[in-house]
């Protein structure tokens, strides 16, 4: 799949899940990521005993239920920016929306793949090389959500620069090998679709892949399309002209 800010969806299967008690672990599990970091804290198996009703579980670990279903539904992210929003509370918006999510995210994508390619290492169709990606990807957003947080954000929420079209451009350039990153992982998890007869694990690991894919195509889309515009019509224009800022590679996710 060409990780391109066009395959946006209006809705994501964690926003659109119905999260109650009933549901089985292990249906949550795959179907809301983020879920699985709850359930290994919580010590409650969604793997081999996601059979079990979350009601169930939760008592059985004398857990409040209504408790952990407020720390799962806290998990369903929405998709929608504020409408007409200055470039300040935009801002406000990426970093809570999209920069912690992809901080929270990464690692137990990263922990689950590992677990994946292990016990499944003698599966033909098992990932393998997908840790070390996501691995390689967390370190660049983590370098790059740091430039954006201590550079240009404030830069921005200062009200914009004649110089403020360079760090800009490093951006754009910066999402374009990030959506060649998502191209080699869609194509290393065949659209993050698991094989038949995979475990909730790996189920899990692939339905948080997805989350991820589309996370990140958003966070790049309202960047590119919505907040750097505003402030490119004022930069120096010797500032905002840079050969990476073209869409010619299959990879680019500016749209």
């Amino acid at each position: 799949m060409n990780a391109r800010a066009d395959h946006l969806h209006t809705a994501s299967s964690a926003t659109d899940f119905d999260l109650n008690a009933q549901q089985q672990i292990g249906q949550i599990a795959v179907h809301l990521p983020g879920a699985t970091a709850v359930f290994r804290r919580l010590k409650l198996d969604f793997c081999c005993g996601g059979q079990v009703a979350l009601a169930q579980a939760t008592a059985d670990k004398g857990l409040d239920v209504n408790a952990v279903l407020a720390e799962l539904a806290a998990l369903q992210h929405h998709e929608a920016a504020p409408e007409a929003a200055s470039p300040s509370v935009l801002i406000d918006h990426i970093l809570v929306r999209y920069h912690e999510v992809h901080r929270a995210q990464l690692p137990e994508l990263i922990r689950m793949a590992r677990r994946v390619e292990a016990v499944h290492r003698d599966n033909p169709q098992v990932p393998a090389g997908l840790a070390d990606l996501l691995e390689a990807m967390h370190e660049e957003l983590l370098s790059h959500m740091r430039k954006e947080e201590q550079i240009l954000f404030p830069m921005m929420k200062a009200g914009g620069s004649p110089f403020v079209g360079q760090p800009i451009s490093m951006m754009r350039a910066e999402h374009v090998d990030h959506g060649a990153a998502l191209d080699q992982l869609n194509a290393l998890t065949h659209d993050a679709t698991p094989p038949l007869g995979a475990c909730n694990t790996w189920r899990a690991l692939y339905a948080g892949i997805a989350q991820l894919n589309d996370d990140l195509i958003s966070h790049i889309h309202l960047e590119n399309n919505v907040l750097f515009p505003a402030f490119e019509a004022d930069a120096a224009p010797s500032a905002t002209s840079s050969p990476a800022q073209g869409c010619g590679s299959s990879g680019c996710a500016c749209g």
